[in-house]
């Protein structure tokens, strides 16, 4: 017999007290509005857990009584992971879960909890001299339970990884409510599958991650940064690999951006200046990260010859804390600044990075054929192939017809990155959004293994039901 509304958040409310579940629609609002405002459902309530014991008495609950739950982090996810598919769910929110449990800046790890948001996590790492080097546009919102288990990327993943590189354990309430106690600080333990790995990137469907121990780096003692101006991609692609050669890991950002995000930025007022030289059909964003005692002037020393052999333009180096911010802020801004311009048409995409020219060049013709004037403002991680290509509406077209003609778009971007031996979502996830296309893209028996991976773990369905696997 199924429960209605009113007798879920009482069961929820004897569970966690009555001052942690959210039953009035009214007062859901910051844990259903996502980013997008692409998914519009309604939940049955929130419940907001005080600690681990109480997530598993959800859990135990839940499975045991058919209730559906969606853990929930900062709500800061582009795929709709996160947010209701059907609006019988419960929203199980994380923010109370927040302490830091340790710090071992020596050791070079950190335990913390899922409701820490990642910002908090790198005061916590710098206030013990070390850093944590995972760093996203929503970091002041995105908590650590998000973060992993959308497999976060961000703007260091060339030289740090992604957010599951950068995880050494988790410690994780499964659907039945047993704990698994995944907590380690090791760097080698081969003794059988590592669960860690199913669990972060897995968006809510196998576990909810209550805490995990992360990896630890020491504070650089300065950074290189500079504003690169450049031909094209291929040229792009040719600095990266040069400086590349003379930095190897301490050079920790390349980023790619065209002229037209810069203009748009210009032209909305969300920076105050150019960051660059002057015009130029594309950019290049490269940091290198200088260990104490570690040599200067590396980054100086590549753009000189690259600017003598013609690889570049013209290039801005940061000689300040407020240039390097203006230089990041507009790399980080080229998304947002597109919902200011008009409607756009988004995708999250990855490429070897020897295929990113390649793409960018027969995606921009390929959108151009099917919808004359579009604008193409494809930017993004050149270091590790992963390209946001996203697209403006034409001036003067309207922002709702141009989004219902986005299909054909979609296909062509898609057939281009899978040829190339691309991923059709690099960063973002699969979420509620991309469900359909991960059945159309994936690999046939990657497909059966991750049901049957879902089945065993969760028979009941009760984590994230539609998302992922669909």
């Amino acid at each position: 017999m199924s429960l209605n509304a009113p007798q879920i958040i009482e069961a929820l409310a004897g569970l966690v007290g009555p001052g942690a579940v959210i039953g009035d629609p009214a007062r859901m609002g910051a844990f259903l509005n996502e980013p997008r405002k692409r998914f519009h459902q309604s939940a049955v309530a929130v419940v907001q857990p005080g600690s681990v014991e109480e997530v598993q008495a959800v859990a135990r609950w839940a499975n045991g009584n058919g209730v559906k739950l969606i853990p929930q982090g900062g709500n800061t996810g582009l795929v709709g992971a996160q947010v209701p598919l059907y609006g019988n769910e419960v929203i199980v929110s994380l923010v109370r879960l927040n302490r830091v449990r340790s710090v071992n800046a020596d050791a070079g790890n950190m335990t913390v909890e899922a409701g820490l948001t990642l910002e908090e996590a790198h005061r916590a790492a710098e206030a013990e001299g070390a850093m944590l080097p995972l760093w996203i546009a929503s970091q002041g919102s995105a908590r650590i339970g998000g973060v992993l288990s959308s497999n976060a990327g961000g703007i260091q993943v060339l030289a740090y990884g992604n957010a599951r590189e950068l995880c050494l354990g988790v410690e994780a309430v499964l659907a039945d409510g047993r704990l698994y106690r995944g907590l380690n600080a090791l760097k080698k333990d081969n003794t059988g599958y590592d669960l860690k790995d199913l669990l972060v990137g897995a968006e809510g469907t196998l576990g909810i991650i209550t805490a995990a121990t992360l990896k630890l780096f020491p504070l650089p003692e300065a950074h290189e940064t500079a504003f690169i101006s450049l031909a094209s991609p291929t040229q792009a692609l040719e600095l990266f690999y040069r400086l590349r050669q003379r930095a190897g890991s301490q050079l920790t950002a390349f980023e790619l951006m065209p002229r037209f995000g810069i203009d748009l930025q210009l032209k909305h007022g969300m920076i105050a200046r150019d960051p660059s030289a002057g015009p130029s059909p594309w950019y290049a964003l490269a940091e290198i990260s200088v260990p104490r005692g570690g040599a200067h002037g590396v980054l100086q020393a590549g753009l000189e010859a690259a600017l003598a052999d013609g690889t570049i333009t013209d290039a801005v180096v940061a000689e300040s804390l407020d240039d390097r911010n203006l230089m990041w802020a507009t790399r980080e801004q080229m998304s947002d600044v597109q919902s200011r311009e008009g409607a756009s048409i988004k995708h999250d995409v990855s490429v070897p990075i020897a295929a990113v020219p390649q793409l960018i060049a027969e995606g921009s013709a390929a959108v151009e054929r099917i919808v004359p004037g579009i604008r193409p403002c494809p930017f993004g991680h050149l270091g590790d192939g992963n390209i946001h290509f996203n697209l403006s509406q034409p001036v003067g077209v309207d922002g709702k017809a141009f989004m219902a003609g986005a299909e054909p778009v979609h296909e062509a971007i898609y057939e281009i990155v899978t040829r190339l031996g691309g991923s059709i979502s690099a960063e973002h996830g699969i979420g509620q959004l991309k469900t359909e296309l991960l059945k159309s893209h994936k690999d046939p028996v990657a497909l059966e293994m991750m049901r049957a991976i879902k089945q065993a773990l969760d028979p009941n369905g009760t984590l994230n039901p539609g998302k992922v696997l669909g």
